[in-house]
Order: C-alpha cells, then structure tokens, then sequence
C-alpha cells in the first residue's frame, strides 16, 4: 500500500510540476512577446519623433538635444544624410565599436524596407529602429539603436517571478496532495491490513479510530465485518469444541467414511475397541485399514444401496470376543450430494455377558434346588407309601430330609446374603478389627472338621494388627476361605491361616494342601455356581456361592483378593487390605 501511495504521489507530483512548468514556458514566453513588442512600439515611436524633430528643426541646432535625449533614453542616435553619410552619432550605448556599428546600419539600409522599419534585432544585443526622414535637401535617416540588456533584465525577472511563484504553487499543491492522500489513503491502507489480517484468520484484528471523514464508511464497515466474523468464528469454535468433546468422549465407536471410501475420523472409544491407531487409519481407504471383513461388507452395503443399515456382529478382538451393534447410515447433503457415511458401533459385549450369566443363575439356580427338593420329595413319597412304620427307615428318612433341608436353607440363605451385597445401599459396620481375634475366632468353627479329617490346621498373626473394617463380615470372608479349604484338602493335609504387613497392606493369606486349580480355571472360580470339581462339591454340601460372596465383601473395604495354585499341590488366597488412613 505504501508502494501505491507512492505511485500516486509521484504521478500526481509529475502531473502538476508538467502542467506548472508548461504554463510557466507559456506565461514567460507571453510576457517576453508582450514586452518585446511594448518595447518595439516605444523605440517606433521615439524614432518617429526624432524623425519628426529633424524634419522641423535643423540638424546643427539640436546636436545637444540629440545627445541628451540619447543619454536619457539610453539609446545610440545616429542620423544620416541622402548618401548615407553619418552626420550625427550620440556615441556608442553598447559593446560595439563604431565600426561595427556602421557596418551594421549599411547592412540594414541596403534591404531598402522602406517606409516602414521594423524593430531589427541583431547581434550583440543591440535593436536597431531606422525611420527616414524628409527635409529638402537634407532628408536623411534616424537609427535608434537600443541594447537588449533591458529586455533580458525584465526577462529574468519575469523567469524569478514565475519560478518562485510556481514553485511556491507546487509546494502548496504538494502539501495539499500530500494531506488529500493521506486523508484518503490512510484509512484505505489500515482497512487493507486488516482485511489482509482476517483473511489470514485473525478476527481479532480491527482498525484504529479516527477522523476519517468520507472513508469512515468503509472503516467501520470493515470493523462490523471483523466483529462479526469474531462472533462466528467464536461460535463455530464453541461448536466445534463441544461436538469434537461429544464424539471423543461418546461411549460407542464412530467411524466417519467420505464420499471416496476414505476414513476422515474415529473417536477415542473406536480406536480403544479396536485396538487400532489413528495414523494408520486417517485418510486410507477403509477396505485396507479395518482388519474384519464383516465390517467392510456392511460398510460396503451402505455404499451400494446407499440406505441405513443395522447389524449385529460378532468379532474376534486379540483373544476376546465381542458383540457389537453396528448402526450405519448415509450422510446426504443439499442438492442429495453425497457426502459418506458414518458407522456407530455399539459395544454390548458386557450385556450379552450379563445375559448369559441371568440364564447360567437360572438354570444353576434351578439346578440347586432341583436336588434338595428332590430328595425331600422322594424320602417324604417313601415314608408316606409306609417306611416311616419302619423306625430305623424312618429316622434315617428324617435326616436325610433334615440335611437336605439345611441345604436348601443355605443355599436360600447365601443368595438372599449375595444379593444384599450387591445392592447400592450396603454398608459395612466400619471399626477398627482385630486381625488375630478374627483368624482365631473363624479357625475355632473348623477346628473339630480338621481334627475329624486329620488336617493340621494351623494360624499365624502378629498381634496388635489393625484394619479398618467390619468385623462380622470380615469373619464370614475368613469361614468361606476356611471352609473351601478344608472341603477341598484331602485327609493328613495342612490348612494355614497367615496375616503379615506391607508397607501399604495387611495380607491375610489363607493356604492348603488340597487338590489345586487349574490355571484355566482361575478367572472363574468368583463366578457364581461354579465349580473346579462339581461332584465332589454338591457332594461336600456347597452351594458354589461362597467364592462370589468373599470377592465382593473384599471389594466392599476397597481391597482385592488373589489366588495361585497348582493342581494336587494346593492353593493360597490372598486377602489385601489397605492400612487404616489409605
């Protein structure tokens, strides 16, 4: 822009120093012309009236008259006879010699322009006038010759006035011009820079206030417009922040797919399903990147029939399966342009796992009961079709009854306890807990069941042991664990009960000799219902819930539980609790 103003400036400048220096050529030309012929019609007429003196008056007796008019009108008089013979000369006014003058006089006689002369011009910048005159015998010439040095005086003042004059006139137009563009040209060039700024995306820029006059308009045009843009850039960024926040964080995978087949997006909860990085997958054709052929098949029936489609899949992830409800849909714009597709992917792996466990509860559940049930049913048909007559049937009837009731009751028991746990408004009954009384108190119920099957029951635990707690139920994670390992720990075994302390935890650790678990099985023993050996457990009277109820007890004091076994080795359990304040 300041390159342009320049421009400007410089055409204008060149403009009016032309027009100046052309009108000033024109006027000292005129003034020149004007005053040259104001000085030929002064030198016609003193000629005339020198040659009209001469005509009435003799030439001896006005010789003094001829040399003063001489000195006054600073001219050389020179008057000549018929012959053309010098008879007067007031003597020379200029750098000419009188030889030279009178060289020149005969030279402008012989052109004979008579009767009139003209104002001559000739070398040495002398004018000469000759104007003849008549007398009788003694008519003659009058030479009136005048130096120019006059008419070049006035000349150079005519040049010093017109100079300073326009020179003065191009400072002021100059100054005007300068003041006019600037005027103009300032607020042309701020509003420039700033539409150069919001055109490079700052909306922030604005132009300065100011006096501009008439291009205020366009300033404060220039400034809505930057302040409008502000707005909506602010709002298209709020927008954009809020549905760029909404698909990251969105709990299903979404996958955008443009008009050529190329992945334009995915969110964090997509590329977390699958397993799969964003720069290996932007702007590649989908067929290439995603590595399950039934998603490229749905995606390529959407391509095709260009309608919404809904699936459900089931893919092999690394080592898991998962079941996804995939939802995809075209994406039309105005005029039914074709802009892609987006695909929702649903991850309902967790509720389908959950619905199997609802039947397996069932149908364990079912199965439980079944048995009991069964079993009473049975032995009370028998006592009934007349086995209670018998005293000894009857009596053995009636336990078996009795067990088989106690069972059930348990069983009852432990889902209903279960079931409490996993509700929201459990509470455990917090207090400081004894670790060493609680093992010793839990260890007593199953001291005569070891004695009866020769197992060492043994117990281990620094006294002055604290956790935070409740106690009750602590008692009852430590019966569950005592329970499963006595069941499960064959005759002449060993059952240890043992609590030490970490920097960070209190460990209880609850050891056996029993048969073990396989390593397969471990992820599974919480489930409820099941079972490592599942004869020899309903056999041992458990209900296969007891496992779950220790986890989620742990749980509930905000610890954790561990195991490790091997198969006829045994197995440990491993309870850890934070220390109190953690």
């Amino acid at each position: 822009m300041n390159s342009f103003r320049t421009r400007l400036l410089f055409w204008l400048v060149t403009l009016i120093a032309t027009v100046l220096i052309a009108l000033g050529l024109l006027l000292g030309q005129l003034l020149k012309d004007f005053y040259a012929e104001t000085m030929n019609k002064r030198m016609e007429k003193e000629a005339q009236a020198l040659a009209i003196l001469l005509e009435n008056e003799p030439l001896e007796q006005i010789r003094a008259d001829l040399q003063e008019m001489g000195n006054e009108l600073s001219s050389r008089i020179t008057v000549l006879d018929k012959e053309e013979r010098v008879r007067f000369d007031s003597g020379r006014v200029a750098a000419i010699s009188d030889k030279d003058h009178e060289r020149i006089v005969r030279a402008i006689l012989l052109k004979k322009q008579f009767p009139r002369f003209s104002v001559i011009e000739k070398t040495n910048d002398v004018y000469y006038y000759i104007v003849p005159y008549e007398r009788g015998e003694r008519s003659g010439y009058v030479v009136l010759s005048t130096p120019t040095s006059s008419l070049q005086k006035v000349n150079e003042q005519i040049w010093g006035v017109l100079t300073s004059s326009l020179g003065m006139a191009l400072v002021v137009i100059i100054a005007l011009v300068w003041k006019i563009a600037n005027q103009y040209m300032k607020p042309i060039e701020e509003a420039t820079k700033v539409a150069f700024e919001l055109e490079k995306g700052n909306y922030a820029a604005r132009v300065p206030d100011g006096e501009y006059n008439e291009a205020g308009m366009l300033v404060r045009s220039i400034n809505r417009l930057a302040r409008h843009l502000q707005e909506m850039s602010r709002a298209r960024e709020i927008q954009t922040d809020r549905l760029h926040t909404l698909i990251e964080n969105v709990g299903s995978g979404l996958l955008f797919i443009d008009h050529r087949g190329h992945i334009s997006l995915i969110n964090r909860a997509f590329q977390t399903q699958f397993h799969l990085d964003p720069s290996d997958c932007l702007y590649r054709p989908y067929a290439d990147v995603l590595p399950h052929r039934d998603i490229v098949r749905f995606i390529d029936d959407i391509f095709i029939t260009e309608t919404t489609m809904r699936r459900h899949m089931r893919l092999t992830i690394g080592i898991e399966r998962k079941h996804f409800d995939v939802y995809g849909a075209p994406i039309i714009g105005t005029n039914a342009e074709w802009k892609g597709i987006v695909v929702v992917f649903h991850d309902i792996t967790e509720l389908k796992r959950l619905e199997q466990i609802r039947k397996d509860f069932v149908a364990n559940v079912s199965h439980e009961l079944k048995t009991p049930v069964t079993s009473i049913k049975g032995f009370a048909e028998t006592l009934l079709d007349g086995a209670m007559k018998d005293e000894a049937a009857l009596e053995h009837f009636l336990t078996i009854i009795l067990k088989e009731s106690e069972r059930l009751q348990t069983l009852v028991e432990e889902l209903l306890d279960l079931s409490k746990i996993e509700q929201h408004g459990f509470q455990l009954q917090l207090e400081d807990v004894d670790i060493a009384q609680v093992i010793a108190e839990a260890a007593a119920v199953f001291r005569q069941k070891a004695a009866e099957k020769q197992i060492d029951l043994h117990i281990e635990s620094p006294s002055g042991l604290v956790i935070r707690g409740d106690r009750n139920r602590m008692k009852q994670i430590l019966l569950n664990l005592l329970a499963n390992a006595i069941t499960y720990t064959p005759e002449h075994g060993r059952v240890a009960v043992e609590a030490e302390e970490t920097k960070k935890e209190v460990l209880i650790h609850v050891k056996d000799t029993g048969i073990g678990i396989e390593e397969k099985e471990i992820p599974r023993i919480f489930e409820r219902f099941y079972r490592v050996d599942k004869a020899r457990s309903r056999d041992s009277g458990g209900t296969g819930l007891g496992l779950a109820i220790v986890k989620h007890l742990v749980e509930a004091h905000h610890g954790y539980i561990t195991v490790a076994s091997k198969v006829g080795r045994g197995t440990v359990f491993t309870i850890h609790f934070p220390k109190p304040g953690r």
